[in-house]
């Protein structure tokens, strides 16, 4: 039998070994790291007692590859959020409060509803977001629509700068339209929040884990893959720094690693090279009864707060103004925003800071030009990962759809 040898064990990798061996194909995964997930994991902080997710992931109810893979695994219960779209928000500086209440059918009939839509705004807003589903790759959003406004300050903007992990003035308007065609032009019913519960690990990693070791997956966590052998069109061998394991002209690679060291490992493989940071913070206490799960900030550091039974998570995208910051300032400016926008007093509560300088490569035009689709010269090697050419930003979705891609072709391409 083939065997399909899996190099990085983040979502995507995860996501193709578990296609791959769904398709009766013997597995070898090799993670660097000690555990699987990539920048999808979660681990226990003992300054807080607790699991904590690197971050917040989250997840919508449109989200077709998640669905996919979370039924593959057995772990579709796994995320918890409300059964209609809702999302709430606050305006730290002038203490405006509001919901977003979309209705459920593509037909967006609540954008003429002054209870459902953003304060201040008109149905005409709303419809002036067109011209970014059909823009162009070059195009920048702020070259697509006006970069201003109610509208744009309290919804728009946010959301954009979530799904993108850049400033949204300065990102690809085609990746903006990928995400409006599969949230807002699609109905509420396709953006449901959805947060992994308890934890990111127990949602999409564990289960994973579970799942492939009972369908025989050779899981290899602390193996680097340091070089890969090239032939003239095909891998002939992946270099350990142990020993050099041979393939057969039946086997194949999917190479599920970083755009930094999937370049270091094909060099003549053009991948992004610019990175946005992400920051998040962890506080030890719990949202005030009642509080909404999700909150978006707006006029704030913060950005985003997710409440859950023993802490109050943040979340700020594109942070690399902030990223560099003293932890502990960080997280006096950060739980500022969050006694503001929950109504808390008290001492700043046990915290956690967790940076991740190279989150997501930057959703700008040119760097989504660097994205390599997944096929490539080699014809038992393929490429996997959020970064490459999937066409949404680099979010969990573009992770799973990358794995499936992957294991698609590389069924294609030897035989089983």
């Amino acid at each position: 039998m083939s065997r399909a040898y899996i190099v990085g064990g983040g979502l995507s990798g995860v996501a193709a070994a578990v296609a791959l061996a769904g398709q009766g194909r013997a597995v070898t995964l090799f993670e660097a790291a000690g555990q699987l997930g990539g920048r999808c994991r979660s681990y226990f902080d003992a300054t807080l007692g607790a699991t904590i997710d690197n971050g917040n992931h989250l997840v919508l109810s449109g989200n077709q590859a998640v669905s996919r893979y979370l039924r593959t695994i057995g772990a579709h219960d796994a995320l918890a959020g409300p059964e209609r779209a809702e999302f709430a928000f606050v305006d730290i500086k002038h203490g405006d409060r509001w919901k977003l209440a979309p209705n459920d059918g593509p037909l967006p009939w609540w954008i003429f509803s002054d209870g459902r839509r953003v304060p201040g705004t008109k149905a005409s807003d709303y419809t002036r977001l067109a011209p970014l589903l059909t823009a162009g790759p070059k195009q920048r959003i702020s070259d697509v629509i006006l970069c201003e406004g109610v509208l744009w300050e309290r919804l728009i903007r946010p959301l954009l700068l979530a799904a993108l992990n850049t400033a949204p003035e300065e990102a690809s308007a085609a990746l903006a339209g990928a995400v409006l065609r599969e949230t807002l032009a699609k109905g509420g019913q396709a953006y449901r929040p959805r947060i992994a519960q308890p934890s990111l690990a127990a949602a999409f990693v564990e289960p994973a884990q579970v799942h492939l070791v009972a369908r025989g997956a050779d899981i290899r966590l602390g193996a680097r893959v340091r070089a890969l052998t090239l032939g003239t069109n095909e891998v002939v061998a992946l270099e350990l720094p142990e020993h050099t394991v041979a393939l057969s002209p039946e086997d194949v690679v999917v190479l599920a690693t970083p755009p930094w060291v999937t370049h270091d490992l094909l060099p003549n493989t053009t991948t992004p090279n610019e990175f946005r940071s992400i920051v998040n913070a962890h506080f030890k206490i719990a949202a005030p009864p009642g509080a909404p799960a999700m909150l978006g900030l707006i006029n704030a550091t913060a950005e985003w707060l997710f409440g859950f039974a023993d802490r109050i998570s943040v979340t700020v995208s594109a942070a690399d103004a902030i990223v560099e910051r003293d932890r502990e300032a960080l997280a006096t400016t950060l739980w500022g925003d969050v006694a503001k926008a929950y109504g808390l007093s008290g001492p700043l509560p046990p915290w956690q800071i967790v940076k991740e300088k190279r989150a997501t490569f930057a959703a700008t035009p040119e760097q989504a030009a660097r994205r390599p689709k997944a096929a490539t010269a080699w014809r038992n090697l393929v490429l996997a990962g959020d970064w490459t050419d999937t066409g949404l930003p680099a979010t969990i979705e573009s992770a799973l759809r990358s794995g499936e891609t992957a294991a698609h072709l590389a069924r294609s391409r030897t035989p089983v």
